[in-house]
């Protein structure tokens, strides 16, 4: 029995849409992952910020002249 025949009926797997989509718009393998790159570096860049401007803006726990109280912890 051919390959053609066998799967005639079944879906065609995900990952092979997905390619199919890719290659109809132009953008092959190596450009996605360029992109994929660039949109994780710019995610970590954004977080980076977001942390450093939580730093600046929490300024000392406790008032000056105060100590913290300690506690015991089981």
């Amino acid at each position: 029995m051919s390959r053609e025949r066998r799967t005639a009926g079944a879906p065609k797997k995900a990952c092979c849409l997905l390619s199919e989509v890719l290659e109809e718009a132009g953008i092959d393998r190596e450009r996605l992952l360029r992109i994929r790159r660039q949109v994780l570096e710019g995610i970590i860049l954004m977080c980076q910020w977001q942390l450093q401007r939580m730093e600046q803006d929490r300024g000392p726990t406790t008032p000056p002249g105060r100590r913290g109280r300690k506690v015991e912890v089981e």
